[in-house]
């Protein structure tokens, strides 16, 4: 069945992915996208922190091609192109995942990809867009790169691939949370919350509308950082928000501001948004390192920052889906942020 959700913005119903509709992308998707791996976290300090009776289970989208769940959505979007539309090539901004994601994403269509990035961004995740084949743009910062993309769309005729907006991107989106349920379900585990990283929302947009309708009585929880908290305030205020810089290591979630389909996603489905500041977030890749040897970006470490953080007690005793998004991150800061986390912990 269809669901139709009222924008907070627009009168026009919104119509979200359905589960057939889910299932069917996710065939579509086929071997581009890997099916990443579910971790069930046993350890002494999970025991210690949740107690004996908490069950988390790790959903490995930091193992993806392009080392985030981006290209998930990015591949729904760019295999619905027109052929012509494809073959002109794609044009996408970003803080550098989306880029990798689009770059991986036209090479194994065979177009090109011209990506904004801002100059802040990771060197890694720079070298990584280039090394798929992407041209890359450099700007002074997210706002400067949305302004010079939609040039770019426009005097070289290439496709916008929006890094979070979309019906397209959540159904990309969703797939992971069909995934999740579907290998939790062969644990024989029947989760009782899923705690997903937020942007611009396109990833709890999707993970939220299919854990919702496959599994109504799951609880799903987005975690934003609080130098970056768009969606958190979005919800809040039932209306798109922006923000004037990103204030936060985790960059990648440091979205300018929300969009009307995955505000209108998240307010749907979306149990609750919490914060975590960057020493929660630095604390939680140094345990993820220490206990499960994940070297993980900080965005990919925000969803258990929230679970060690301000959803500790209500999660006590319960089955809890854990998204860690993305891995490209460079050395250097990768330890210095394990370090501050040490040191703060």
């Amino acid at each position: 069945m269809t669901t139709t959700i009222p924008s907070p913005t627009d009168p026009t119903p919104f119509i979200a992915p359905t589960p057939d509709e889910i299932r069917a992308a996710r065939a579509r998707l086929g071997d581009r996208v890997r099916l990443t791996p579910v971790w069930p976290w046993h350890s002494d300090a999970v025991r210690e922190a949740h107690g004996p009776d908490t069950e988390l289970l790790l959903k490995l989208e930091l193992l993806q091609y392009g080392g985030s769940f981006k290209p998930r959505g990015a591949l729904t979007v760019m295999t619905s192109l027109a052929p012509d539309a494809l073959a002109r090539g794609v044009t996408a901004m970003s803080a550098g995942n989306h880029a990798i994601a689009v770059a991986y994403a036209a090479r194994v269509l065979g177009t090109t990809a011209k990506v904004v990035v801002p100059r802040t961004a990771s060197p890694v995740r720079v070298a990584r867009a280039r090394s798929f084949g992407a041209e890359v743009v450099l700007v002074d910062d997210v706002h400067a790169a949305f302004t010079r993309v939609r040039e770019i769309e426009a005097e070289e005729g290439r496709a916008f691939v929006h890094p979070f907006e979309g019906p397209l991107t959540a159904l990309g989106t969703a797939t992971v949370g069909m995934e999740l349920l579907d290998q939790a379900g062969a644990l024989g585990t029947s989760l009782d919350a899923v705690v997903v990283p937020i942007g611009g929302g396109g990833l709890c947009a999707g993970i939220a509308a299919a854990v919702k309708q496959m599994h109504p009585e799951c609880a799903v929880y987005g975690v934003e950082p609080e130098g970056a908290d768009t969606m958190y305030r979005s919800v809040r205020s039932g209306r798109p928000e922006g923000i004037d810089r990103v204030r936060t290591i985790a960059d990648s979630l440091g979205a300018p501001h929300a969009a009307p389909y995955s505000l209108a996603l998240c307010r749907r489905y979306v149990d609750e948004i919490v914060l975590v500041d960057d020493d929660a977030i630095c604390r939680a890749m140094a345990l993820l390192f220490g206990d499960v040897k994940l070297a993980c970006e900080p965005a990919g470490a925000t969803a258990t920052a929230a679970i060690w953080g301000p959803l500790r007690e209500r999660l006590r005793g319960k089955k809890v889906g854990v998204i860690v998004c993305g891995s490209n991150v460079d050395v250097e800061t990768f330890h210095a942020c394990v370090v501050r986390g040490m040191g703060a912990g």
